[in-house]
């Protein structure tokens, strides 16, 4: 059991300036299982940005503490960096810890899946290219996801598909060449098998998470592994089965499906690397999609998925 947090005593360990001198607060714009989001404006500037507040009342154990303070130092260090958001400020005052970021306007990826619904492959590559590169950019920078997903990509601008951004590193974690992790973080339906196993894995539980995102996009919404309960799900999971057969698979190209294969490996070893998967056949294509096309959206019939999807968004997540 971890060391109880004492609330008298400073999270950040410094001083700031009352964050209501500089920004004043809107709407909400989400919640998540360590604080809210809500929509923030420079008071100096009129410029707007998102704000995560977390409140203080919530962390009862150091290892929460802990835990934001390397949500920041990841926020941080990954600033500036292509296709993340970049962290614009941190304030502490008695009930909340505040971590300012650019706003992203366009939406969320689930969103957008949800009334898509249906998308071609060149529409796909664009899209798994960025998501695939945020993963190498956290890679080569020592850092692991441990949360990718849908809802954690996120567009600046509804019209350019390039503005997609990763936000919420509240999982994330640094880690140096060799080490493994043992403790299960993240969304279960995004989750790798080796982390449910609560085994020693490293950095590609975040290719399999991308591999699931890959396999929603090609399949019209469907999630890869879909059971009744969360034990039936993560057996379906370490199984590793996947089902290439049913509609709208046979829609789908031979090389499409070989890459979900190998970015779904049960075996850590025989999964692809963030560098493996950008050079795959199928992501190579010489292609020049129109990027805007992207976000045309069709009137596609898919109940079923949409329906899926919501009850996606209700799940807990593993954040033990």
């Amino acid at each position: 059991m971890g060391k109880f947090y004492s609330k008298s005593c400073s999270v950040l360990g410094y001083e700031t300036p009352n964050i209501h001198r500089f920004f004043t607060f809107g709407l909400e714009l989400g919640r998540g299982s360590s604080g809210i989001t809500y929509l923030c404006t420079e008071i100096a500037t009129g410029i707007k940005f998102a704000c995560k507040s977390i409140p203080k009342e919530k962390l009862k154990l150091n290892s929460q503490v802990e835990e934001i303070m390397r949500e920041i130092k990841v926020l941080q260090h990954l600033s500036g960096q292509r296709n993340i958001v970049r962290i614009r400020g941190v304030y502490e005052d008695p009930l909340c810890v505040h971590i300012v970021t650019d706003l992203c306007r366009g939406g969320e990826l689930f969103d957008l899946i949800i009334k898509k619904q249906w998308f071609s492959e060149t529409e796909i590559i664009e899209l798994i290219k960025i998501i695939v590169g945020i993963v190498k950019t956290c890679h080569s920078r020592g850092v692991m996801y441990r949360d990718l997903k849908p809802e954690n990509l996120v567009f600046v601008n509804k019209d350019d598909v390039s503005s997609l951004k990763a936000i919420d590193f509240g999982h994330a974690v640094f880690f140096k060449p060799g080490q493994f992790f043992n403790e299960a973080r993240g969304s279960l339906y995004y989750i790798a098998p080796e982390m449910l196993l609560n085994n020693d894995y490293g950095p590609k539980v975040d290719i399999w998470s991308a591999g699931v995102i890959l396999y929603i996009l090609l399949s019209g919404g469907n999630i890869p592994f879909k059971a009744e309960t969360e034990d039936e799900m993560k057996n379906l999971v370490l199984k590793g089965q996947i089902d290439f057969v049913s509609e709208p698979w046979l829609r789908r190209s031979d090389d499409a499906k070989d890459l979900v294969r190998k970015m779904l490996r049960t075996r850590p070893s025989e999964r692809l690397t963030a560098k493996q998967v950008l050079s795959h056949p199928w992501i190579c294509q010489n292609q020049s999609p129109d990027k805007a096309l992207l976000l045309r959206l069709r009137d596609v019939s898919g109940s079923e998925a949409r329906a899926e999807h919501i009850r996606m968004r209700r799940h807990r997540s593993l954040d033990t």
